[in-house]
């Protein structure tokens, strides 16, 4: 991270790279300046952040990125990162790259400098296509939120300031692709097209639980059937095997089995599910550390009545099933199969996200469970 200041004259404007250490804990902690007024956000953790930017990140290992902080009066006001995935350009064209972690003031001047100094390093680099916020990916948090300001976001989904959209499109960026976030109570009730179509297909479908003794490979079954299911999608990226056994071990140490679900259709692995506690409840409370109580806080999540909300952020249903009623059956069954658990555990409400706007089969399921749309993110895109 070496790349040089960007300093639009005349305004007292600077942004600065992130070099070292103490420069990326002024990265970190820009989003406590941001949402300061913002009852909504929740901090994340900053060990976790730490982390994250780290080069333990699977990510780096096929991509390459650069992060900022603006200065005003030399007081820090916004952060951007510019990021190319090799795995993205191997899929959608070389000349393609990714804007993150954005986070500013509302000011235009200080928007706009972020943003030209994110597309300055991703032209250099020989990218054409510019689209984001990715934070780094599209497999970890992504899009600027644009309705749903008046709830907290969930465990690993994002959070906005309401004139994040309205700056990028003064920027002439333009919507891509809007992802919707549900919200269902835990005790929904079952359509009789749904009990009618498992009832059908009872025979050739076995439901089960995470095999905790054969984690791994566990492991290696969902991110198969995951990168099988999404492989079609809008902007997919593969799931490397490093990227999924890192999400796997924070897994096995915060969820239940019984909160992963694997169908399988005449002995063969074909949908899953994984059930996430709602951790935002949680980090609330911590304002970004863990200590000295934080970790107690955690663990209370697998005893009863640790969270009252809970996410569903992975499932898939492999291609060959899509758009079938068998495949229906299936996304219906591992949905429903943690509802017991659910309950048991005291959660009353579970988030869906995210889905693409443009995905009707499942939109149209959720709809039959009685979920309710309630969040939109969006991803903005540009020709440089």
């Amino acid at each position: 991270m070496n790349e040089k200041s960007v300093r639009p004259a005349p305004l007292d404007i600077t942004v600065r790279p992130v070099a070292n250490r103490r420069e990326m804990g002024v990265f970190i902690d820009i989003p406590w300046r941001i949402y300061a007024d913002d009852p909504m956000w929740v901090p994340p953790l900053r060990l976790e952040r730490r982390l994250h930017f780290s080069k333990f990140n699977p990510f780096f290992k096929h991509g390459e990125w650069q992060a900022w902080v603006a200065y005003q009066n030399k007081e820090p006001v916004g952060r951007i990162s510019a990021q190319i995935d090799q795995l993205h350009r191997q899929r959608y064209g070389g000349d393609t790259g990714h804007f993150g972690l954005l986070e500013c003031i509302n000011d235009v001047n200080v928007f706009a400098a972020l943003m030209h100094t994110a597309e300055a390093w991703l032209v250099a680099r020989g990218t054409r296509h510019i689209s984001g916020p990715f934070n780094l990916s599209i497999n970890q948090e992504c899009g600027v939120l644009v309705e749903g300001f008046d709830t907290p976001p969930m465990v690993m989904m994002p959070h906005s300031r309401r004139w994040y959209a309205a700056l990028l499109e003064g920027l002439e960026y333009r919507p891509l692709k809007d992802m919707l976030a549900y919200w269902v109570a835990v005790d929904f009730k079952v359509p009789r097209l749904m009990t009618s179509l498992v009832e059908k297909f009872k025979d050739h479908v076995r439901l089960r639980p995470l095999r905790r003794d054969k984690f791994s490979e566990e492991m290696e079954v969902l991110r198969d059937i995951f990168n099988d299911a999404w492989s079609e999608n809008w902007g997919f990226v593969p799931f490397t095997k490093e990227e999924f056994a890192e999400l796997g071990a924070s897994l096995r140490l915060l969820v239940p089995d019984d909160c992963i679900q694997i169908a399988e259709v005449d002995g063969v692995p074909s949908a899953f599910m994984v059930a996430l506690p709602n951790l935002n409840e949680i980090f609330a409370e911590l304002n970004g550390s863990l200590f000295p109580f934080g970790w107690v806080r955690l663990l209370r999540i697998k005893s009863r009545g640790g969270v009252r909300t809970g996410r569903i952020p992975l499932m898939g249903v492999r291609k060959q099933f899509h758009n079938t009623p068998l495949g229906m059956a299936l996304a219906f069954m591992v949905i429903d199969a943690p509802k017991e658990l659910g309950r048991a555990m005291a959660v009353e409400a579970v988030e869906l996200s995210w889905i693409l706007e443009d995905n009707k089969p499942m939109r149209a399921i959720l709809a039959s469970l009685g979920c309710r749309q309630y969040k939109r993110y969006r991803i903005y895109g540009k020709t440089l």
